[in-house]
């Protein structure tokens, strides 16, 4: 074998076969699903796929023989999910590149000189920014180490495929031009409706692609060749890219407790016929696809020439939806207006009742609307424990009492689909002023054995929120009229990591926060040491700060070393046991002239405060409230 150029990789100097066939008329068949296989041959879902590279390489290049066998002429590898992130589930991050290039050579040997092989690529299983913690540099890096592999596997080219977020797809395709200029294929998952499920139209994604930086675009997974029959005739309309199809066997079934998918190879093979007319180039299956799936698409393709793609295809003009102006603050709800003119606010929490009736939960309200509080924060399940939920909750309270609700959204248990249509709802019914949680993990609460999602955290949410202000989803498409959400987000200005929660904190005031509330405060230094580092790094939005009268030590106690982010000092706690020796009563006093202590201490360095209603404290809760009204009128 001749020895390589320095700086080249030995397929790199060949990459040009793969594009020149790509230039022809011709259809190319592209393999079928690996994981539907390898489960079809006994491997459990609860296994790492990308593993088996390493550990049953024969199994893995089986499947692959049987693909070539049944005509494929483009191969994947075996490395949907060896990147990183995913890998790190498993413990096998360290052995990334490794299972990369040892997948690569299972595919190439069964390749030989019959089909080319591309490396497969699919999201990195995290949200990535807007959506979540992680930067599209950092994506790329992640990407990067798996095409590094990829390449050193001598793959003649790349999909990144089933992607539903565009940056995340953006980020993956600079990670792979950074280190080759082999063909890449980029694919998304569209619904039957043409649009991911962050929303953006198929016709955004051409758009988007058509930078000259890839070589194919198309559509795979998620639904079957009927259902995306119509979004690849849109995607053909928008490009002169060659257009890729890699439908499913239709959608997934249970059957005797095993997932099947039922689309037979002849009715895949009519559909991928009714693609190629409409003006697909590169055809093959998704899930549930076998070679005798592409055994027939390939006897119906073998003589087909493909739709001619050149200069004069039609385009489809995309529509361009502009981000719109964000309601004025004042204009949004009552609690906007006060924060927006810089009014002090007054707010209280509830807890939504633990069944469906609301009576004495509305009875509460009532009491501490009298106490004159400017809105009632609304609790969405705290610390994991099934409550009524808060939407609903904030409706009746708003509805039945006539008071503003501040509705807390907590992101656990929620994807980012759920998430948009239960805000969309609550917009429509008239809630405005919302706080974004990430949520405690179930084993917190009473269910420890329940399962959780996590899709995105409090910055992506506040990212949601605002695009929705803007009238935008978060594909970028119109939602009409935007909403008027207040987005507060919370604020824990004692936490250990003070570093790290504050760049969080920079995090939601970037993405569009509008107000924040403190954990409880017990030292004022720390929340003025805080507020002041905010002012000097120009975090400017109103912090509203948390006070929680004490009622008990056993209360006192369970706060300082069991909710996470409360500091409560040992002199706090001592005063509390001093009290308490003298009666239940003096204990409640003492709680109640703390609370007012740490008031005095930073009213005027903060927007407002939110006095908790910790149980058995609603009477110290009124006091503080009372006192606090009488403070701020004098």
């Amino acid at each position: 074998m001749a020895r390589s150029e320095p700086g080249v990789r030995p397929r790199e100097r060949q990459m040009s076969a793969l594009r020149r066939r790509l230039s022809e008329d011709q259809v190319l068949v592209v393999d079928g699903a690996m994981g539907s296989m390898l489960y079809q041959r006994g491997v459990f879902v609860n296994v790492c796929y990308d593993e088996l590279n390493l550990n049953r390489p024969e199994l893995v290049r089986g499947v692959h023989e049987a693909y070539v066998r049944a005509g494929a002429e483009i191969l994947e590898t075996n490395t949907f999910g060896s990147n990183p992130v995913k890998l790190s589930s498993h413990g096998l991050e360290e052995r990334t590149e490794e299972i990369n290039r040892v997948a690569a050579g299972l595919a190439r040997q069964a390749a030989g000189d019959q089909a080319f092989v591309v490396g497969a690529m699919g999201p990195l299983g995290m949200r990535i920014e807007p959506w979540g913690p992680t930067s599209r540099e950092e994506a790329a890096a992640f990407f990067a180490r798996q095409a590094t592999g990829l390449l050193d596997g001598e793959v003649d080219g790349f999909i990144l495929e089933t992607f539903s977020d565009l940056g995340e797809l953006e980020a993956a395709i600079q990670a792979v031009r950074g280190l080759s200029d082999l063909p890449v294929f980029a694919q998304m998952s569209f619904g039957s409706d043409g649009t991911t499920a962050y929303g953006t139209p198929v016709e955004v994604f051409a758009e988007r692609m058509g930078t000259g930086l890839v070589d194919v675009i198309g559509l795979n997974c998620a639904v079957g060749p009927a259902a995306m029959l119509e979004t690849i005739e849109r995607l053909v309309a928008a490009t002169v890219l060659p257009v890729s199809a890699l439908p499913n066997a239709g959608l997934p079934r249970s059957v005797g407790g095993r997932i099947m998918y039922l689309s037979s190879p002849e009715y895949m093979g009519r559909y991928a016929r009714r693609m190629i007319d409409a003006g697909v180039k590169i055809i093959g299956g998704c899930c549930g696809t076998t070679p005798a799936h592409i055994r027939d698409l390939r006897s119906q393709v073998v003589s087909v020439v493909p739709r001619h793609s050149g200069p004069e295809r039609r385009h489809a003009e995309v529509a361009r939806v502009e981000a719109q102006e964000p309601v004025p603050l004042v204009e949004r709800s009552g609690l906007g207006a006060k924060l927006g003119r810089g009014e002090f606010v007054i707010t209280t929490e509830i807890l939504p009742p633990r069944g469906w009736k609301p009576d004495e939960m509305l009875a509460q309200c009532r009491e501490l609307r009298n106490g004159g509080v400017d809105a009632i924060h609304v609790l969405d399940t705290p610390r994991a424990r099934s409550r009524m939920g808060a939407i609903p909750a904030a409706l009746l309270i708003e509805r039945e009492v006539g008071i503003e609700t501040v509705f807390h959204y907590t992101c656990r248990d929620r994807n980012m689909l759920g998430m948009q249509a239960d805000l969309l709802g609550g917009a429509a019914a008239g809630l405005r002023n919302v706080l974004a949680v990430t949520g405690d993990p179930p084993a917190s609460g009473a269910y420890p054995d329940s399962t959780t999602v996590f899709d995105i955290d409090s910055i992506g949410l506040i990212n949601l929120l605002n695009r929705l202000n803007r009238g935008l989803d978060p594909g970028g498409s119109s939602i009409g009229d935007p909403t008027r959400f207040v987005s507060g987000v919370a604020l824990a200005q004692s936490a250990g990591d003070l570093d790290s929660e504050l760049k969080r904190f920079y995090w939601k005031v970037d993405a569009g926060a509008d107000f924040a509330v403190t954990q409880p405060v017990f030292n004022p230094v720390d929340l003025l040491q805080v507020l002041d580092r905010l002012e000097r790094e120009e975090l400017r939005i109103p912090v509203i700060a948390a006070l929680w009268p004490l009622v008990s030590v056993r209360g006192a106690e369970y706060l300082a070393n069991e909710l996470p982010g409360v500091v409560i000092p040992e002199p706090i706690l001592e005063r509390m046991r001093i009290a308490e020796d003298c009666g239940v009563e003096e204990a409640r006093k003492e709680g109640l002239a703390i609370a007012l202590e740490v008031f005095e201490q930073i009213r005027g360095a903060v927007a407002g405060v939110q006095v908790a209603t910790p149980i058995g404290g609603r009477e110290s809760t009124l006091e503080l409230l009372a006192s606090v009204r009488n403070s701020v009128r004098t």
